[in-house]
């Protein structure tokens, strides 16, 4: 918009996700907008934070309008933990993390082989029982390489050695997997619409698999990765390894791939799934200006993350699109090409990157400040 007067039609639509570590959906939405307001009082600002099926997820539905609900359930290493889902009438938001994340591990532990998913099945079935029959379920961040076996087991698969005894936890005890009886899966789950979000396409195993791309930030060593690789390829010949390959089988450590094998959950983009069930849609139509962001804007969030798919979503609309980011390691002309016009970088004002975590939230109102300059005025 061209330098000058306020203009009196201007409404903006921020929807941005968490700046990991920093800020939530929702504190990235409040500063933005302070920012805004300080140099144009009364523009119209519309909230809505977004995720991409990782962590923040329900943080994001509960934002929408979702209600906050929470179960104990199993943590990732086997001890309880509390948490939580959202439920409108009777869609469910259920996030693995919540239950199976790498939030859950203390400081400087981990269990790459043991890590088991068994409370996101707890989770599942807490929405089940809400009433829910459609279930997003958003699988990123877990702690977890177990295929999904925990979750299934949780909701009444069994997985037997060869002794006729339950196998251990986590991707490791796959290896002994002998049979797999999948017979006792809660029915309810034949009546759902279970979609799996996620927002990586990773397949279960193999060079692009959980474990080689995902197993190291869960503390697995070089051997660890070998193990769960093996055994979660001898898991997949024993249920189905025509489902090892599909897009999202590989998430969350193999969640995705117990998902689609044994529950008939359907894969889509995880930021798809998500501006759909927060009404991304109508927000937009009101919108003249979009402005979204993450952390860090690089390579990865061409390729399924938020910001990525809200500028994509808002091109199609034909409305401007700028970002907000803690850092930004993508050129000018990725950035155009995503739909992003321009991008505000909070290392552009603070650039020693512990100062600029530590004072996000004032940094990225000064950030909007610009923004509202540029584009409001």
């Amino acid at each position: 918009m061209a330098d000058g007067a306020v203009t009196e039609t201007a409404s903006v639509l921020v929807a941005a996700d968490k700046f990991k570590g920093s800020l939530t959906a929702v504190q990235v939405a409040e500063r933005v907008t302070a920012g805004l307001r300080r140099v144009v009082p009364g523009v119209r600002v519309e909230t809505l934070p977004v995720a991409d099926g990782g962590d923040g997820t329900v943080a994001a539905a509960v934002a929408a309008g979702f209600e906050r609900r929470e179960a104990r359930v199993t943590g990732p290493l086997g001890e309880p933990v509390t948490a939580a889902y959202a439920l409108r009438s009777t869609t469910a938001v259920v996030e693995m993390a919540e239950a199976s994340g790498l939030q859950h591990l203390p400081a400087g532990v981990s269990a790459p082989l043991t890590a088991t998913t068994y409370g996101s099945g707890e989770l599942l079935a807490a929405a089940l029982d809400a009433g829910a029959r459609t279930i997003v379920f958003g699988v990123g961040g877990s702690a977890t390489t177990d295929g999904g076996a925990g979750m299934l087991a949780a909701l009444g698969a069994r997985f037997l050695d060869a002794d006729g005894k339950p196998v251990g936890p986590g991707g490791g005890g796959l290896a002994d997997l002998a049979e797999a009886d999948l017979s006792g899966i809660d029915p309810r789950l034949a009546d759902v619409d279970l979609i799996l979000a996620s927002d990586v396409d990773n397949p279960l195993t193999g060079p692009k698999g959980a474990p080689e791309v995902y197993g190291r930030q869960k503390g697995a060593t070089e051997e660890d990765i070998a193990v769960l690789d093996a055994a979660l390829a001898h898991y997949a010949s024993v249920l189905g390894p025509e489902h090892a390959g599909l897009p999202g089988a590989g998430a969350a450590g193999g969640i995705g791939y117990g998902a689609l094998v044994a529950l008939g959950a359907r894969f889509r983009p995880g930021i798809e799934v998500m501006l759909d069930v927060l009404g991304f849609a109508p927000a937009l139509a009101r919108a003249t200006l979009v402005i979204t962001g993450e952390g860090s804007l690089d390579e990865q969030t061409l390729h399924g993350k938020a910001p990525a798919g809200v500028a994509s979503a808002a091109r199609a609309a034909g409305v401007e699109v700028v970002a907000v980011c803690g850092r930004l390691a993508l050129t000018p002309e990725a950035l155009n090409g995503a739909g992003i016009s321009r991008a505000y970088a909070l290392a552009d004002l603070e650039p020693d990157p512990a100062v600029s975590m530590a004072q996000a939230g004032p940094l990225l109102e000064r950030a909007a400040e610009t923004i509202a300059r540029d584009f409001l005025r």
